[in-house]
C-alpha cells in the first residue's frame, strides 16, 4: 500500500528562535483536509466505526502534557464525561507495555470518549467541556489528540561549518507516522477524499493548533507562504485526496 506521495516544502528561519528552521509541508497545509468525525468518519477500525481514532487512548508526550490535562479532567461533570464514575473510582491513566503514561482504554476506546446515546453527546468529554466554556480544545486535551493529523518532529542538522540547528518540520500524520501498524488501518481521514472537504485550507481552520506549535510569529510567516503556494496554482503539488487532484 503507498502511503505517501511526492509534496511541495519550505523551509525559514524561526523569527522567534534563531537556532531553529521550520520545514513545512505546503502540500499538506494547503489542503481540503477537515475532521469529519459524527459526518462520515469510519474510525481506524471497522468494527469501531463511531469512535473515530479515539480507539488506542492517547500517549501523554511528557509530564507537562499530564499536568496540564489533569486539570480539567477534574473538572469534568457527570453531564460531560459518561465514564467519569469508573474514571474516578479504577483511575483514567494506564501504562502501555513499554512502561509509557496514556490515558485509559474503556470498553474498546479511550475511556474520555462518550459513546452514541449519551445525552451530554458523542465524542471526547475534554473536547466538549472546552467548547462548552469558551476555551481552545489545545489547552485541554492531550498533544497527540489536538494535533493529529498535524505532525510535528525535530531533528539536529549539522551546517558545513559544523554547528548545527534544530529543525523543526510541520507536515501531516500520515499512515507512515503509525509505524507499521499503519498499513493495518482500515481507514485513515487525512489520507482519504471524504474528509478532503473542508471550507478552508488545513493552515486557516487549525490555525490554533498550528500557532501552538509554531509560535505567533511563525504561524504569521507560513500563512504568507501558504498564500503564495496557493497562488501559484499552475505550479503547486496538490495532496492526493483533494478533490481534483
Amino acid at each position: 500500500m503507498m502511503l505517501d506521495f511526492p509534496r511541495t516544502w519550505v523551509e525559514f528561519a524561526d523569527p522567534a528562535d534563531d537556532d531553529q528552521v521550520f520545514r513545512c509541508d505546503l502540500t499538506w497545509l494547503t489542503s481540503r483536509w477537515t475532521c469529519i468525525f459524527g459526518n462520515g468518519c469510519r474510525g481506524i477500525y471497522a468494527d469501531a466505526p463511531d469512535v473515530g481514532c479515539c480507539t488506542l487512548g492517547a500517549h501523554f508526550a511528557d509530564d507537562d502534557d499530564y499536568e496540564r490535562v489533569a486539570p480539567y479532567v477534574d473538572v469534568l461533570g457527570p453531564e460531560d464525561w459518561q465514564h467519569r464514575k469508573e474514571g474516578r473510582k479504577r483511575g483514567w491513566t494506564e501504562r502501555d507495555d513499554d512502561g509509557e503514561l496514556k490515558t485509559r482504554t474503556y470498553e474498546g476506546a479511550c475511556i474520555f470518549h462518550n459513546r452514541e446515546g449519551f445525552e451530554g453527546g458523542i465524542g471526547c468529554a475534554l473536547h466538549k467541556w472546552a467548547l462548552d466554556h469558551g476555551e481552545s480544545p489545545v489547552a485541554v486535551k492531550p498533544d497527540v489528540c489536538w494535533q493529529l493529523p498535524i505532525r510535528r518532529q525535530f531533528r539536529e542538522v549539522e551546517r558545513g561549518d559544523g554547528t548545527t540547528y534544530t529543525e523543526v518540520a510541520v507536515g501531516e500524520y500520515t499512515r507512515a507516522g503509525w509505524g507499521p501498524g499503519g498499513h493495518d488501518l482500515d481507514w485513515y481521514c487525512s489520507s482519504n477524499t471524504e474528509a478532503h472537504v473542508g471550507l478552508e485550507p488545513v493552515y486557516v481552520s487549525n490555525a490554533d493548533e498550528l500557532t501552538a506549535l509554531m509560535g505567533p510569529k511563525g504561524y504569521k510567516q507560513l500563512v504568507r507562504l501558504c498564500e503564495e503556494h496557493l497562488a501559484g496554482d499552475h505550479r503547486r503539488t496538490r495532496h492526493r485526496a483533494d478533490p481534483g487532484a
